[in-house]
């Protein structure tokens, strides 16, 4: 018989970004070829634990220590040969320059994957066999950018992020203006358009000044209109490019030998003008995001030795007890060990009112477990103080806050390309060199055609600027990067363009019952005792093993069944295990104890109920219970009832989600189906699968995903398999749970399942957006192309394009100022 070793993946390969990374499949497939090896997965973390490699292997061709060193060798051999890195990249502004460095970076050898966003975060994947960090650190300031670690601008302070941004110096000024002021691109574009006009009042309306005024200043706008221009062009011709840049100024410099001097320079006028709008555009989306890491206060006051200091938040350490006053930010993440007050929450979660807060029952245990302490009692860094003083104690540094990972994410989620933009990629890559093509051609029209060279010549550059897709290059990225900022604004963490889009387009959601659809605060209502046990003892059997557990229905089990037991004693119990999906072992009085369903007793070598527990069982099953039975040795002991809540506001949101298009919702659970049944006729359901164990769970899910796209919601912990094989999965209440924030595509940080309507309406506004700025984009060219070959002038194609770039920008502005749903 087969048997199994479990290894934390961190472990294993400790330089991974995460679980979904290609490391971890190649892992699994070098020890899925090793004989004696029958199965590797990868088992989702839980609370505090990390997520675990799971190899099933042959004992009789494989000892235990054997197959501990053969996993250990083979995340070795991994880890040396794959390299992770995450840079900043000063110099690098616009998705423009973003895409071309990832373009560049991804056909270097021994680079498997590259992503930049706009606002320069770098992910490379590369193969140490064939380059190395060395290598391609020199080919990044080959392009005229510098790579730096990416962990210092993921700090969730203010001061550190302007700090990084002002000392990239010259570099940060590549794109705005360096030691010229960040503002310097619109300044020059302004004096360009001043000079332009000077030299056209000049010229046609002075009749009597020099002919060499208006001419010095139309030279004088060449200068300022084409400075920025000019260095971006050499950038893309020593990166063997020929981009947007590039076009403008040979256009530019072919109507200056013309002759045109005052078109040329409305040409670099209009240009300059409106790529220093697009840059202030997109930058005050990415203020947007930036705006979370200014939330946390700079400094806290801390009480260490009965003395009180304020000090800075990154010297803040566990255990630290921080004192915060009225309507101040909090400025770590931990629980309140003295006073109540209520707390705005929104900054974190999006939760509109504020939520009282109150101390915990027992700091020991918050302490040694952070993971199980309650939401009232839990607080944010970022979060506003209501009207009263509380202390709290922290149970994370200021770099490892929920609003900190927040903060990295949502910059990280930049750099998942959409369905959509990876189309617009694939069709710049055939449409540019078909443009080029053409204008070539057009050169020598006048070979064709009965028109001087000059003509031919003006005809193909503004045939260029026309066919130029900045507006496309643009269109989907800045939807992308407004829906992704206003989501985490709204208290929704969507992690790319990919999920964002996906969530946009889907018509079903399945939904996991406990703590989802319910409050996941379930109550004990009945306690069936088997002949001859009474109600003390089957309570202190199971109160002495669940206590152990972390699941919501043994936290349940223990805080009521701790209630009713009063002051009677409860035995000690040990070596808890978890039985996935079925219930929980363990050990009591050296008798084996067994919590769990039905399903529990009667397989894998574990003796059928007796005819009295089962009857217990059905009859609570049939009045909509939730119920576990417990066996002590041989005996049974009898059945435990409980009832959980639906949650406040479930039926609403599901009759919104109804209204936004999602016609098909299901709850799934592994609670019997007539309790399944009950719960979901309160909440306004139609179908509900009950009895799944959660590899049945997933099996749904592929089931459903066969038939059309889905999304899984859950809590992100014991849903984690089912949500990875949904469309999209969607945790809640993920602001308390770090394994929710891994595992989703989409993290509703309040435990609030009213968010959810908020996040799918922004999604198909978003997708809406990116529709109609594709639509805008390939109508422009399709339009100036002809026209420009028919006979429109440069000033007249440039202003279109500019004017269809800005139009795409602004228009993906909107969904910064999204309304739907309440949220603000």
């Amino acid at each position: 018989m087969p048997e199994k070793l479990r290894v934390d993946l961190p472990v294993l390969l400790p330089s991974i970004p995460g679980e979904a990374d290609a490391c971890v499949e190649r892992l699994q497939q070098l020890l899925r070829n090793r004989p004696g090896v029958d199965d590797v997965h990868v088992r989702p973390g839980a609370a505090e634990k990390p997520p675990q490699l799971c190899i099933h292997y042959d004992p009789d061709q494989l000892s235990l220590a054997r197959i501990r060193e053969l996993a250990k060798a083979a995340g070795a051999e991994i880890s040396s040969r794959f390299g992770h890195l995450q840079w900043q990249l000063d110099g690098v502004n616009h998705q423009r320059k973003a895409g071309s460095v990832a373009d560049r970076l991804q056909k270097m050898e021994g680079v498997l994957e590259a992503n930049a966003n706009a606002s320069g975060l770098l992910h490379i994947e590369f193969d140490r066999e064939k380059t190395s960090e060395e290598v391609i650190r020199a080919e990044l300031s080959s392009l005229g950018t510098n790579p730096r670690e990416a962990e210092e601008d993921h700090s969730a302070h203010s001061h550190d992020h302007g700090d990084h941004q002002h000392a990239s110096g010259g570099h940060e000024g590549h794109q705005h203006g360096g030691v010229f002021g960040a503002n310097s691109e619109m300044i020059f574009a302004l004096i360009c358009g001043a000079l332009l006009g000077a030299g056209a009042v000049t010229e046609k309306l002075l009749t009597g000044a020099p002919s060499w005024v208006p001419l010095a200043c139309y030279v004088a706008a060449y200068f300022f209109g084409g400075f920025y221009t000019l260095r971006e062009a050499i950038d893309n011709l020593r990166r063997k490019r020929f981009e947007i840049d590039t076009l403008m100024l040979v256009a530019a410099a072919g109507a200056a030998a013309l002759g045109s001097w005052a078109e040329g320079a409305l040409l670099l006028f209009l240009f300059s003008l409106g790529h220093a709008l697009e840059s202030y555009a997109m930058g005050r989306a990415k203020r947007a995001i930036e705006a979370l890491a200014e939330l946390a206060p700079d400094t806290a006051t801390v009480r260490r030795d009965g003395q009180t200091s304020e000090i800075a938040v990154e010297e803040l350490v566990v255990g630290d007890v921080v004192l915060v006053r009225p309507n101040e930010r909090l400025p770590a993440d931990g629980f309140i060990l003295v006073g109540t007050t209520s707390i705005n929450q929104a900054p974190v979660t999006g939760e509109s009112m504020p939520v009282d807060k109150r101390p915990v029952n027992d700091a020991g245990l918050a302490r040694s477990r952070p993971d199980v302490i309650e939401a009232a009692s839990r607080v944010f860094s970022g979060t506003i103080n209501g009207a009263h003083s509380i202390e709290i104690e922290v149970t994370r540094r200021s770099t490892d806050s929920t609003l900190a990972r927040v903060v990295k994410m949502v910059s990280e989620a930049e750099t998942r390309k959409s369905p959509t933009q990876r189309f617009t990629d694939q069709f710049e890559r055939i449409f540019v060199p078909a443009v080029l093509l053409l204008a070539f051609l057009l050169l020598f029209a006048w070979v064709v055609v009965d028109e001087p060279f000059r003509d031919s010549f003006y005809r193909a550059m503004a045939v260029l600027v026309a066919a130029s897709p900045c507006a496309l290059a643009i269109a989907t990225p800045s939807a992308v990067l407004s829906g992704i900022a206003r989501a985490a604004r709204g208290g929704v963490l969507i992690k790319g363009g990919a999920p964002l889009e996906e969530l946009g387009s889907l018509n079903a959601m399945a939904f996991d019952k406990t703590g989802t659809l319910t409050e996941g605060r379930p109550r004990i209502t009945d306690v069936v005792t088997a002949e001859g046990v009474t109600e003390t003892e089957l309570l202190a059997v199971a109160v002495a093993v669940e206590s152990l557990s972390d699941h919501p229905l043994a936290a349940a089990i223990a805080k009521d069944g701790r209630e009713r037991l009063g002051q009677q004693p409860i035995p000690p119990a040990s070596n808890l295990e978890n039985l996935i999906g079925r219930g929980v072992t363990a050990t009591v009085d050296g008798e084996t104890v067994w919590i769990g369903k039905t399903e529990l007793f009667g397989s894998d070598g574990i003796a059928p109920l007796g005819t009295s527990a089962a009857s217990a069982i059905e009859s609570l099953r049939e009045a909509g219970r939730t119920s576990m039975v417990v066996r002590k040795g041989e005996r049974d002991l009898g059945a435990i009832g409980l009832l959980d809540t639906p949650r406040e506001g479930a039926r609403d949101a599901l009759k919104q989600l109804r209204e936004l298009g999602i016609t098909r919702m299901i709850m799934i659970s592994g609670d019997h189906k007539k309790v399944a049944e009950a719960v979901a006729s309160e909440v306004g359901l139609d179908e509900a699968w009950g009895d799944l164990m959660p590899e049945d769970k997933v099996k749904a899910i592929r089931k459903l995903r066969e038939e059309t796209k889905v999304a899984m919601v859950g809590d992100g912990v014991n849903d984690a398999p089912a949500m990875a094989n949904a469309t999209v999965g969607i945790a809640m209440g993920a602001a308390g749970s770090d394994v929710a924030l891994e595992t989703a595509d989409v993290a509703l940080m309040a435990d609030d399942l009213r968010n959810l309507p908020f996040a799918v309406g922004l999604s198909r506004h978003t997708r809406s957006v990116i529709r109609q700025n594709v639509f805008v984009s390939l109508g422009i060219v399709a339009v100036l192309v002809p026209a420009t070959i028919m006979g429109l002038g440069i000033g007249a194609a440039v202003a279109v394009h500019e004017g269809s770039t800005l139009l795409v920008v602004f228009n993906a502005l909107r969904l910064l100022a999204y309304k739907g749903g309440d949220k603000k």
